[in-house]
């Protein structure tokens, strides 16, 4: 039975917390204007590449901070499947890219649009999405549902356990368009890069030390140790060991 509340998933909780706590704070000091990105005249014009930085930092409006920490608690469950260790470790990798390729898309799709796309709403969407798309390959379905839409019972709907994580994902990634989606899908893309290690091997073999997140060394370590000599000793013989499930 899935355990309620952050039971065993304190990065998760740290995190949720300080998505509300860092939106409150900035709704109330009036500093919205300083987190969301446009391309004309924030980066061009004005040179303010700071904002790149700091845009994942809070949500501006109330809908998007609800979307987004009700999908990222529903996402607790990658975090006792990994453990916390492993996720902060995922979090941090993926931190750098997600902050610029959703600004890179923009840039690259606002002369097509003919300058009509040109802002990105601030919040930790990417994030969330490049967990999201963690949560899609590793967490599998319980149970499916139907849902009929008329009294014939050939016109049914077939959901799971995992639809309502998707409709709250949907949601927030539909909240402000068109840079609310441009963010997921930026998101979206480095998570499933990540995932099938399309990248430097260090990137996703990285580890934070245990001591960060308050673990300790000993059988932990040793259990990482081994870890990594399987994956060493896989690439020697040709064998592939996929070191996302460990």
């Amino acid at each position: 039975m899935l355990a309620s509340g952050f039971s065993a998933a304190t990065v998760s909780k740290w995190l949720f917390f300080g998505i509300i706590a860092s939106s409150i704070l900035v709704s109330i000091t009036d500093g919205k204007f300083y987190f969301h990105i446009q391309l004309v005249p924030h980066l061009w014009r004005y040179k303010q590449f700071w904002r790149l930085l700091i845009w994942q930092s809070c949500y501006n409006n109330s809908g998007e901070l609800l979307f987004g920490v009700m999908t990222l608690y529903n996402l607790r469950i990658v975090e006792r499947l990994w453990g916390s260790r492993k996720f902060a470790s995922f979090l941090t990798a993926v931190l750098f890219p997600t902050l610029f390729i959703p600004p890179l898309l923009l840039t690259l799709l606002c002369p097509v649009s003919f300058s009509t796309l040109n802002v990105l709403p601030a919040g930790p969407t990417p994030l969330i999405f490049a967990l999201l798309a963690q949560y899609h390959a590793t967490i599998p379905t319980v149970y499916k549902y139907r849902l009929l839409l008329s009294s014939s019972s050939t016109d049914a709907l077939t959901l799971s356990d995992k639809s309502l994580v998707y409709l709250l994902a949907a949601q927030l990634a539909l909240s402000s368009l068109p840079g609310s989606l441009i963010s997921a899908v930026g998101g979206w893309f480095v998570g499933v890069a990540w995932r099938r290690d399309l990248g430097p091997e260090l990137w996703t073999t990285w580890r934070l030390p245990a001591w960060i997140i308050g673990g300790k060394q000993g059988r932990g370590g040793d259990f990482e140790h081994f870890r990594r000599r399987l994956e060493g000793e896989g690439r020697g013989t040709g064998t592939v060991v996929d070191h996302h499930e460990v």
